[in-house]
């Protein structure tokens, strides 16, 4: 079509300031799709965070809080759940497995959980992915551990490495169980969870280094029991923080939630973890939209310098609509000179942005999930962003409508008309 070779050879004629234009748009578009891009993948990381599990039981609170300590790791139990009602909802017909959970201990600011080999077997994250080892194995010993991969990589610590781990949840602590260092038997693979952060041992072993704990202290040096005295001790624990329930019918879960919650031999509570996943994100994900707010912003301000540097060109510009004019051009192709040259930069603009913003977005890939936890699944473009793309070039043609009726409505004498 002639107009659409003359817009793009009146382009590249204004070369130098089209390029500045396409990078200022270009840019603008890749902050929106990485912001974008970022958001999604938290939500989906976060609504992942657990895969697979029917139920989580706790002490009678709230469901965000059961959620926070059971699963982030954030904040404390109320109260516990003795070993026998623990025992008694797990053994349930309907109940095809059950995971452990103790806390109250930490490692160098890193949570400590008490539980059993199922854990292992059963937690799943991000759909049905498996807890895998990067290196070693379960633990095989009472003062055995396993590791995180954020724990292992910011103490730097190797299979074979002892620790000792602390008495509460503080980053410092001076009430430590040092008569009972642990072992490093394994560290698990990153799973941009919770769970990478977490020092696993045995329900067996908390219960371990606390048998000469009464009220937050430690007996006194001559009644203390050793390491191994304590193998010889009965260590099935008394209580735990919470527990996970995996049904072996969906059909049964909302049946198994009433009767936890209406539990009389104490106070529990059974949450639906995807419920309260996006509970939490109700609460949590008002930033990120705020954050999308402000690229949305930046993209309005590229194409508002489009805008301007078009308008400003138009002066430049009269004398050339004039001749265009005058050798047969209809105002309507003026109209149109000038809208397709907004969308030309727009769209040049747009497909800058998204391939700048792939390729930031494959080199940070590592960079993320090492320091964010957070996965960036860079295949192709959503649905969504698509839209969001496709309507930054409408309003690019929708901005260049306001130069395009300026320059049809200047008339031909005003064009040939030479100013001082």
């Amino acid at each position: 079509m002639p107009v659409i070779a003359l817009a793009l050879k009146s382009l590249w004629n204004r070369r130098t300031t089209a390029a500045l234009t396409i990078t200022a748009i270009a840019i603008s578009v890749t902050l929106l799709l990485g912001v974008q891009e970022l958001r999604t993948a938290a939500r989906e990381g976060f609504a992942s965070t657990i895969s697979g599990a029917d139920l989580i039981v706790g002490a009678r609170s709230g469901p965000i809080n059961l959620l926070l300590y059971s699963i982030f790791r954030i904040g404390d139990a109320t109260a516990n759940v003795t070993w026998q009602s623990y025992q008694k909802i797990a053994k349930h017909p309907d109940v095809a497995w059950a995971i452990p959970i103790s806390l109250g201990d930490s490692h160098q600011g890193f949570r400590v959980m008490g539980t059993t080999l199922d854990y292992f077997a059963h937690y799943r994250f991000a759909g049905d992915r498996q807890l895998k080892f990067a290196v070693g194995s379960a633990w095989t010993d009472l003062y055995d551990t396993v590791l995180g991969a954020d724990v292992a990589s910011q103490l730097h610590y190797r299979v074979g490495d002892a620790i000792v781990l602390a008495h509460g949840i503080g980053n410092v602590s001076f009430a430590q169980h040092k008569d009972k260092p642990f072992r490093v038997t394994g560290i698990l693979q990153r799973t941009g969870t919770p769970v990478d952060r977490t020092v696993h041992v045995s329900l067996e072993a908390i219960t371990a280094i606390h048998l000469d704990w009464q009220t937050g202290a430690q007996a006194p040096v001559g009644s203390r029991i050793s390491a191994d005295a304590a193998r010889q001790k009965d260590l099935t624990p008394d209580s735990i923080t919470a527990f996970i329930l995996g049904m072996k019918s969906k059909v049964t879960v909302f049946l198994m939630q009433r009767a936890v919650n209406e539990y009389t031999e104490e106070p529990l509570l059974a949450i639906i973890p995807g419920v309260a996943l996006q509970q939490l994100w109700s609460m949590v994900g008002v930033p990120d939209q705020a954050l999308l707010l402000i690229a949305a912003c930046v993209v309005l301000a590229g194409l508002l310098g489009m805008l301007t540097a078009i308008l400003t060109s138009l002066e430049e510009r009269r004398r050339e609509m004039a001749i265009l004019r005058s050798v047969g051009a209809r105002p309507q192709h003026i109209f149109l000179l000038l809208i397709l040259e907004a969308g030309f930069l727009a769209l040049m603009g747009v497909l800058s942005g998204t391939v700048l913003t792939l390729g930031l977005l494959i080199g940070a890939q590592r960079f993320v999930i090492d320091h964010f936890g957070i996965v960036l699944a860079v295949t192709r473009l959503r649905p969504t962003e698509l839209e969001i793309l496709a309507g930054i070039v409408l309003a690019a043609l929708a901005m260049g409508a306001i130069p395009a009726w300026r320059a049809y409505r200047n008339s031909l004498a005003d064009g040939l008309t030479i100013r001082a």
